[in-house]
């Protein structure tokens, strides 16, 4: 048996050692898209957003079309990054961008973490050229969406069987912080999982109602 040893494994995230991109959390893809409820898509993409920003993660924020056909990106995935531009597109597949592939290539990162809309055109695209030129994919699978749930879950298995490991928004924040003890982070962590994480965020308003309580007190 290998010897055992308290340090984390070298798959797991950490702000710094990936790059975030951010694709097309438009209007005009959010219509049709019906995997998820879009509230929860918008929430969910707000916390990965959020967790981003408060780790220093770099991020790509990339639109399609957005003056003549698809609007903006969404304010909640845009107002972490104050003054950042977003780098627009007419490629469908991100990875097809050469201002985008720049923005990679500037950051350095080879670990490169996905969301956006639609899983089987605007995420297949890129998740799946990234691994063929050697990179690791992450998908963070409940902050995309598509028109079907079929779509969406065929989509998602097809990265994964070419090697992408799939993951939700509050797994990324909570991977990011790992470690209660670390404050620095912990009370943004904190007060990003209460305005977002659902039932969990519930859960640590009552704590810290009724008992005062805190993770690693």
């Amino acid at each position: 048996m290998p010897t055992a040893k308290a340090a984390p494994g070298k798959t797991l995230l950490n702000g710094p050692d990936h790059t975030l991109i951010l694709i097309d959390y438009q209007s005009q893809m959010a219509f049709a898209t019906k995997s998820i409820d879009i509230v929860e898509l918008r929430n969910n993409a707000a916390l990965i957003s959020k967790a981003a920003a408060e780790f220093k993660v770099p991020t790509i924020l990339t639109t399609v079309a957005e003056k003549s056909f698809s609007g903006p990106m969404f304010t909640e995935v845009t107002g972490p990054f104050p003054g950042q531009k977003t780098i627009d597109r007419t490629t469908m597949n991100t990875w097809e961008d050469e201002n985008v592939i720049k923005e990679v290539n500037r950051i350095g990162k080879s670990r490169i973490v996905f969301g956006g809309l639609w899983t089987s055109v605007c995420i297949v695209g890129p998740a799946l050229s990234a691994l063929d030129q050697g990179c690791e994919v992450y998908v963070i699978t409940d902050a995309c969406g598509d028109v079907s749930t079929e779509a969406h879950e065929r989509a998602v298995q097809r990265m994964i069987q070419a090697g992408a490991r799939p993951m939700t928004s509050v797994q990324y924040l909570l991977e990011l912080q790992r470690d209660w003890a670390r404050g620095a982070t912990y009370n943004q962590t904190v007060a990003t999982a209460v305005q977002h994480g659902g039932g969990y965020g519930l859960g640590l308003i009552y704590a810290k109602t009724m008992f005062d309580g805190a993770e690693g007190h």
